[in-house]
């Protein structure tokens, strides 16, 4: 079986971050969302692996992954380039694909504890196609299930009035037979060919379409918000104590990881935390549900429930909170009662 990684998509409910990016490569708690997607695929056994590489900055996309070696994998990369759906996405990977059973995974979606359990189950059941599915509050975002009974007989794509309070989660499985289905397919309303179009047109051909309810949380990480509550969720079950660092007239309490190179000098770090490489934290507390990046310096502030990301500095901030930070940031307080802003295009700030 193979696995096939969407990381394409222009980002946009995430600039400013994704001009200099992909969405899929911001880090939540220190690992790129796509990361973990490539996990999971691992994890079940599945080593050979496609990235499907949309128009944003996919140099640094191959650059982080490689040629998947360090993860113990092998992936081959494949060009999309402008956004005209999933279902055009998986038609891409073809000829990667051959022969043989294959997942894919859309690289801004993490599920809490993986796909092994479903991969097995596509498997041994020998569907078609295999979907999963979660209840969630408002449907209408999502491509959402129909059903008759317990049946599944149909997908609607962010319904006016959905059939179900099931959504689509961002992971499918099918036989090579799906290329088929999308050679059909005609582009929809928003000019791209849908992956729930391509499942209806298996459902109505007699195909044998699966279904699980996903166990666990999942997220789909479109918007700040997102990627902040992942963030806290992820470091609220998976941190841990692990100092790696120098740690001077500081006080460490709980999970907190701090990582080889950096410096925590006259401090509190109150965890779950996770430090990167090489940072300087002096004068300040770092509260929880914070993850920091590589090389940050953070000087005489307070920060919490944050995501700061690499190469960034803070210095003189009474209190930052719920607050998404990215690369080569410098926040700065001076020492009279007026602001000075050099802020770009799509940013918010609040005072």
């Amino acid at each position: 079986m193979k696995g096939v990684i969407l990381h394409g998509g222009a980002g946009t409910r995430l600039r400013p971050l994704t001009f200099t990016g992909p969405k899929q490569l911001i880090p939540v708690a220190n690992k790129p969302v796509s990361q973990y997607c490539l996990e999971d695929l691992i994890s079940a056994g599945i080593k050979e692996i496609a990235i499907i590489l949309g128009e944003t900055y996919p140099e640094m996309v191959k650059e982080h992954y490689g040629d998947g070696s360090r993860f113990g994998c092998t992936i081959t990369y494949i060009y999309q380039g402008k956004p005209l759906g999933i279902a055009h996405a998986v038609s891409l990977a073809k000829e990667f694909v051959g022969n043989e059973k294959f997942v894919v995974y859309l690289g801004d979606n993490i599920l809490q504890d993986g796909i092994k359990e479903y991969v097995r189950i596509f498997d041994e059941k020998d569907y078609d196609a295999f979907i999963l599915l979660k209840e969630v509050e408002d449907p209408r975002m999502f491509g959402v299930a129909k059903f008759s009974g317990d049946k599944l007989v149909g997908l609607v794509e962010k319904p006016k009035e959905p059939p179900s309070k099931y959504a689509i989660v961002g992971v499918y499985m099918f036989k090579p037979v799906v290329f088929e289905i999308i050679k059909e397919l005609k582009p929809s309303w928003r000019g791209e060919l849908e992956i729930t179009d391509a499942i209806q047109g298996l459902i109505d051909r007699g195909y044998s379409v699966g279904y699980a309810i996903l166990k666990g949380w999942w997220f789909d990480t479109g918007k700040a918000e997102d990627i902040l509550k992942v963030n806290a969720t992820i470091l609220d079950e998976r941190a841990k104590r692990d100092i790696r660092g120098e740690v001077v007239n500081s006080k460490i309490d709980g999970r907190v990881e701090i990582c080889e190179g950096s410096k925590i000098l006259n401090s509190t770090i109150r965890g779950p935390v996770v430090i990167g490489k090489n940072c300087i934290i002096e004068n300040s507390f770092i509260g929880p549900y914070t993850s920091i990046g590589d090389n940050v310096k953070i000087l005489n502030s307070s920060l919490e429930y944050c995501i700061v990301l690499s190469n960034s500095s803070i210095e003189n901030v009474e209190r930052i909170e719920e607050s998404l930070i990215g690369k080569n940031v410098s926040i700065r307080k001076n020492k009279n009662r007026f602001l000075r802003l050099k802020v770009g295009d799509y940013s918010e700030i609040y005072l």
